[in-house]
């Protein structure tokens, strides 16, 4: 369930109708919803209830500050895979004793930081990386604390680009490799080896994979208590799947019965990383239509918005659901249509043959199911800049971050010398 409905004809967000926010803020906008990200987080703490568990939210999927502190007021932690995902996470309000820093390629300044920060867990995912993390502890006179990525080779049965959890896949380190980080961890200066860590994917739309994964994962805490590691924690990742048209993942519940299930007895407190779950259905990318075009014998539906702003469709062959904001009668007629962005690329299109009621220029078109991975891909392609971001709260919205200007984007770069050069920022102004 979201909180984006026809009512009265026009499609709202929460009590504020879209129509009204773009009036206000222009197109085009991704618009989130105070009311879905609280009761998707509700939902997915619920269905843990009785389990000793931190849900710590993964930054990735949407690294809006005013999202992470909504989710931080309800008692998020936060799993960052940067630096910069670091620094949001606490500027936000997250506690640095919850937060979990994942990643495959965490730099040395990074390391620093988060051990400045005093983080609650480092999930390290090579031999090279612990020994960095044992130097840079080591020399600040702290203690970090791990938990090894360990890498089951399971396939999550979800896209190629978004499964991690497979012997070729970058990330984590096989079994029974880790076995041996976890025995050179336990030596090494500056770590406490505390966990097991695993994550195999994202958008995984049954339970089988995890199933699979966490019982393997179950199983090695087993080998390494034997092997003396004081084992406590086990981060079990993120992953879960959500509806963007007619995919149906298990829900939060049914997903927590099987955790219930294959971790009775472990005797460990279980870290989560939900990230897709949470903000996937919260938000939406506002967008007006600029041309409907005819040729050939098709009809192209071309949008202000673009794959620079929602890159899912062209990355991953993605379908969202698209609707207008003002509901079309109930007996208007379906026509199929090509809706793209203005992008220089034969790539930038949202849908294909996607039947819609006629459209006309100026007409506000809302694609689904655009909370994550939507403006945390954004970037400058073609010149454009990125797109406000607006959250709704009840009746109320603010703009929580504003639309960037061509003057920002050409500010951060410089002519060189041997050039003429010059400031681009004053340039423009003497202009």
């Amino acid at each position: 369930m979201d909180h984006f409905a026809y009512r009265d004809g026009e499609l709202h967000a929460e009590d504020v109708p879209v129509a009204r926010i773009a009036a206000e803020v222009g197109t085009p906008f991704f618009c989130y919803s105070t009311a879905t990200l609280r009761r998707h987080y509700s939902v997915f703490s619920d269905a843990l209830a009785g389990v000793d568990a931190t849900i710590c939210y993964a930054v990735k999927a949407n690294a809006n500050l005013a999202v992470i502190r909504t989710l931080a007021q309800l008692g998020a932690g936060a799993d960052v895979v940067s630096g910069g995902e670091l620094e949001r996470a606490l500027t936000a309000g997250i506690a640095p004793e919850h937060v979990v820093f994942s990643g495959v390629g965490k730099s040395r300044n990074e390391l620093t930081l988060a051990l400045d920060a005093r983080i609650g867990q480092f999930n390290i995912e090579s031999a090279e990386e612990l020994e960095l993390l044992s130097k840079l502890a080591a020399a600040a006179d702290v203690t970090a604390r791990v938990a090894v990525r360990v890498n089951p080779d399971v396939d999550a049965e979800t896209h190629k680009k978004i499964s991690t959890g497979r012997h070729k896949d970058k990330f984590g380190i096989p079994w029974p490799e880790a076995r041996d980080v976890y025995a050179r961890g336990a030596a090494l200066p500056g770590i406490e080896i505390i966990g097991v860590a695993v994550h195999i994917g994202s958008q995984i739309t049954t339970l089988k994979p995890f199933e699979t994964a966490f019982g393997r994962i179950v199983d090695i805490v087993g080998r390494l208590r034997a092997d003396g590691h004081d084992i406590r924690r086990l981060d079990l990742g993120g992953g879960l799947g959500v509806p963007y048209e007619s995919e149906t993942p298990p829900s939060p519940a049914e997903y927590g019965e099987m955790v219930r299930k294959v971790t009775l007895g472990v005797g460990c407190e279980l870290v989560f990383e939900p990230g897709r779950v949470i903000v996937g259905n919260a938000g939406v990318l506002v967008s007006r239509v600029l041309y409907v075009k005819n040729s050939a014998g098709r009809t192209f539906t071309v949008l202000d918005a673009a794959m620079n702003d929602l890159l899912r469709p062209s990355l991953y062959n993605a379908r969202h659901a698209i609707l207008p904001a003002r509901e079309p009668a109930a007996d208007a007629e379906s026509l199929p249509m090509d809706i793209v962005g203005p992008i220089c690329e034969s790539g930038d299109v949202f849908a294909r043959d996607r039947p819609m009621p006629p459209l006309v220029t100026d007409d506000l078109l809302v694609i689904r199911t655009a909370g994550a991975y939507g403006a945390v891909m954004s970037s400058n392609y073609n010149g454009r800049p990125l797109a406000a971001e607006v959250l709704v709260n009840g009746d109320v919205f603010e703009i929580v971050r504003r639309h960037q200007t061509t003057a920002e984007m050409l500010g951060l770069e410089r002519i060189p010398s041997w050039l003429g050069g010059f400031d681009a920022d004053r340039e423009r102004g003497a202009a």
